[in-house]
């Protein structure tokens, strides 16, 4: 029992229900063994239709000064867990249900010093796969298509105060539990709080992606920015710029270049109520992203109910518009937008003390 006083065990179970207005009767694309009807989503993935977005348990060991050593595991199950783990090179589910799982050692030194072994999310994106820890229910298309998801290797993060934290990576690359080629993809990032109510994130990762040669380096530069204007009110921006020299365009150049930016609003009106819009411009002149050439607007708001249960509600409208006939629908004809709501149901839970 001694054991679990130093180890946080926390949860969450996130189902949805999403409707698409083009009423699309053909998925438009397959990540692992998961059809997606709703062109652009991430997770929410099905029309018309009740959903098993993620189901999660997790178990944390922070080191510390009088025991150094740590650990982070957490297990996943659902639509989120087949997606993420759908584009792991070996093909092979068995990472999948594993979103994280690495060793940790703080070292004692003057200031914060941590390293950690093994599989872990990225550090890219303003967005992150849990839905209880963003303002709105679906993602980002910054999130869903210009960022990874998750890398394994190691990783050194050094906080000399409480101002400034800078964090160093050695892995494998883009969503790879197992390498699809010899190189390595070196990562750092910087996070600087000059004070409680901004903070400055930027992020920057470079190496070989392509599957079985080292020719060819992908570079992604990620800022993010957040500001809490008072108590009610807080902002966000995130920018992504990548490049890709190892890839060819849809329009037949050599390498491919993707970029977006995405501004978000939370109003926090009282303890159980909110509303967060989301607007974001995306280019993908390369198809990268969307594999077309286009630029695609993505417009989302939502509404958030909260019980001090922690039981959470989000209702949310989203609109995507791209520039070329682009979402599937009842007919054979492609169109520019895509309307869709969607209703996310999340309960929550953690044995670490409020």
């Amino acid at each position: 029992m001694s054991f679990f006083q130093n180890v946080e065990l926390s949860g969450f179970v996130d189902t949805y229900y999403a409707y698409n207005f083009n009423k699309p009767t053909k998925p438009c694309g397959t990540v692992g063994s998961v059809k997606i009807f709703n062109c652009l989503q991430n997770f929410a993935v099905a029309h018309n239709s009740f959903g098993l977005n993620l189901a999660e348990v997790a178990m944390e060991k922070k080191p510390t000064d009088s025991s150094r050593g740590g650990f982070r595991i957490d297990l996943d199950y659902g639509t989120a867990a087949a997606m993420v783990g759908g584009t792991e090179p070996t093909g092979s589910p068995i990472y999948q249900n594993i979103q994280q799982a690495y060793l940790s050692y703080l070292a004692p030194t003057k200031g914060a010093l941590q390293f950690d072994i093994g599989k872990f999310v990225t550090p890219f994106g303003n967005e992150v796969i849990e839905s209880k820890d963003n303002w709105n229910y679906s993602r980002s298309l910054l999130f869903s298509l210009a960022i990874p998801y998750y890398h394994e290797g190691v990783r050194a993060t050094y906080s000399p105060n409480d101002k400034v934290t800078v964090a160093g990576f050695l892995v494998n690359g883009w969503n790879n539990a197992v390498d699809n080629n010899t190189g390595k993809t070196g990562m750092f990032s910087v996070t600087f709080k000059p004070n409680a109510a901004l903070a400055l994130i930027e992020n920057y990762g470079g190496g070989p992606e392509a599957n079985d040669t080292n020719t060819g380096i992908r570079q992604l530069s990620d800022t993010v920015l957040t500001y809490t204007v008072d108590k009610k009110t807080s902002v966000a921006l995130n920018y992504d710029y990548g490049h890709d020299a190892a890839l060819t365009s849809v329009t037949g150049a050599s390498g491919v270049t993707w970029q977006g930016i995405a501004a978000y609003l939370k109003y926090q009106s009282n303890d159980w109520f909110a509303i967060s819009p989301r607007y974001e411009y995306t280019k993908d002149k390369d198809g990268f992203m969307t594999g077309v050439s286009q630029n695609v607007q993505e417009f989302t708001f939502t509404a958030e109910f909260k019980h001090k249960d922690g039981v959470v509600m989000r209702l949310e409208y989203r609109g995507d518009f791209a520039s070329t006939p682009y979402f599937f629908t009842d007919t054979a004809a492609l169109k520019k937008n895509q309307q869709m709501f969607m209703i996310g149901w999340i309960y929550a839970f953690s044995t670490k003390a409020s």
